[in-house]
């Protein structure tokens, strides 16, 4: 329903989340001032999803170049990589996108109006902006919006600090190949980053605080950790640095495990939150650790000033900061919108690729769900017999009496592109016998999910092809 009334709302912030409230809250009849003291478009489309996904294929090809499961029948050799054109190439879509996707439609819309500047709360229905060209500008609301992101944290390693050190943002724009690369952090955006570079060429070293995706099935990290030594990528579980050293062009790093060295050292432990510059403790919102508390509806503890995106405690996935920014502009504008996380994807984009929804067997278990659960090698689909490539698996967890699915988890050369089936029996509330009844095309991926539901009730061993 169309809001009539003019609301003027301020959006702090130009990227996934904030793009989405201002979009949807003119759409629904309301005038906005977006405010944003850096380069539009915010993490995904710069510096995250964007370049790194660029950078990932790239390795990809240059791995499959030097070696791919039909070597026997197809020449293989090492490529030359020219990593300073790939990052032209990578950066010539990083602004394409950043302006098909933001700065054109910014500057195209009537209803809104861009500040170039940082944005500071004076009170609940005021700012201050601080603008980029010089001076300031009182800008007055009758709804606000925080969308401003999170930037990489920086641990407290001794000497860290005065060190040049990589974080995630500038080493997507390196354009050489170390030689040699240590990862301090083993989640998702390191262990992106350090198969992407060992596939271009650098000695990696992984150094976990404890393991390879501690937050996951410990089924998970065992599956990469595997992979990544096939590949020749070092992972040092228990190993926290000590000290970390810079001299004549070298990183040592102090560790349990002894005294290492590299070329370059990519920090990847964290994201923190970029709310310390608003002045949100005066004005009443509420933060943990920087990040802003939301409700369901997206509204901080202040009424009138919403949030979503990596800024606030909501997971930190662009889909999800979007989908946050659109229903906090419904609820701004007079509407009631909720953003339901129950049936929400995750992807890291390794390869093999992990991909997750829902519950873990350890989650439905602490819920006091009494679980069945089946885990299916990927030798047992047919798709990834014919790939050669059957390294990896798909994990579902089911309720015990009902056979209602609970979660899905999977690592598989494609698991980001058959995630998003399993999502929707989730949110369906199938059970495991539904899925393993319905239709899914023979040689495809995602008829593992069949399958892996089919060995609730049966072996899908003696099955024969594309049985029903």
């Amino acid at each position: 329903m169309k809001n009539d009334n003019n609301l003027h709302i301020a959006v702090i912030g130009s990227g996934g989340a904030a793009m989405a409230a201002a979009l949807k809250a003119t759409e629904r009849g309301a005038r906005v001032t977006l405010i944003e003291r850096g380069t539009v478009g915010g993490t995904c489309v710069n510096v995250g999803c964007v370049p790194s996904k660029i950078m990932i294929r790239a390795a990809h090809v240059a791995h499959l170049r030097k070696e791919s499961p039909f070597d026997a029948g197809i020449s293989a050799e090492a490529p030359q990589v020219d990593r300073a054109k790939l990052l032209q190439q990578q950066q010539a879509r990083v602004e394409e996108l950043r302006d098909t996707k933001y700065e054109k439609i910014l500057r195209e819309h009537k209803d809104i109006t861009v500040l170039n500047g940082e944005a500071r709360f004076v009170d609940t229905n005021s700012l201050v902006v601080t603008l980029a060209e010089g001076g300031k500008k009182p800008v007055h609301f009758d709804r606000a919006f925080i969308g401003t992101g999170a930037r990489p944290a920086e641990p407290p390693i001794t000497g860290l600090a005065d060190t040049p050190y990589l974080t995630s943002t500038s080493a997507l724009a390196l354009d050489t190949v170390p030689k040699r690369l240590i990862v301090i952090g083993a989640g998702f955006v390191a262990l992106e980053l350090a198969q992407a570079f060992a596939r271009l060429g650098s000695k990696v070293t992984v150094l976990a605080r404890s393991r390879v995706l501690s937050s996951e099935d410990p089924t998970i990290g065992e599956a990469i950790e595997a992979a990544f030594k096939r590949e020749g990528i070092e992972v040092l579980r228990q190993t926290t640095p000590s000290n970390v050293d810079y001299s004549d062009n070298e990183f040592i790093v102090e560790t349990p495990a002894g005294t290492l060295r590299a070329d370059q050292l990519l920090v990847a432990t964290g994201r923190t939150p970029n709310t310390e510059a608003l002045n949100l403790a005066s004005i009443g919102v509420e933060t943990s650790r920087g990040a802003i508390q939301v409700d369901e509806h997206l509204q901080t503890t202040v009424t009138g000033i919403y949030a979503a995106g990596d800024c606030t405690n909501q997971p930190q996935f662009v889909y999800v900061a979007a989908a946050g920014g659109s229903r906090a502009a419904v609820n701004m504008t007079g509407g009631e919108a909720k953003l339901d996380l129950t049936a929400m994807p995750g992807v890291m984009f390794t390869d093999p690729q992990v991909a997750t929804v829902g519950l873990s067997e350890a989650e439905a278990v602490a819920r006091g769900y009494s679980v069945d659960t089946r885990l299916l090698d990927l030798e047992n689909v047919p798709r990834a017999l014919v790939n050669f490539d059957t390294q990896g698996f798909i994990k579902m967890v089911a309720e015990h009496n009902s056979g209602r699915l609970l979660g899905v988890q999977i690592v598989a050369a494609e698991g980001g592109e058959i995630i998003q089936t399993a999502v929707m029996a989730l949110r369906a509330g199938l059970t495991v016998q539904e899925i393993g009844d319905d239709l899914f095309p023979y040689l495809t991926m995602v008829e593992g999910l069949k399958l892996c539901a089919q060995t609730f009730t049966k072996d899908v061993k003696q099955l024969s092809c594309c049985a029903g």
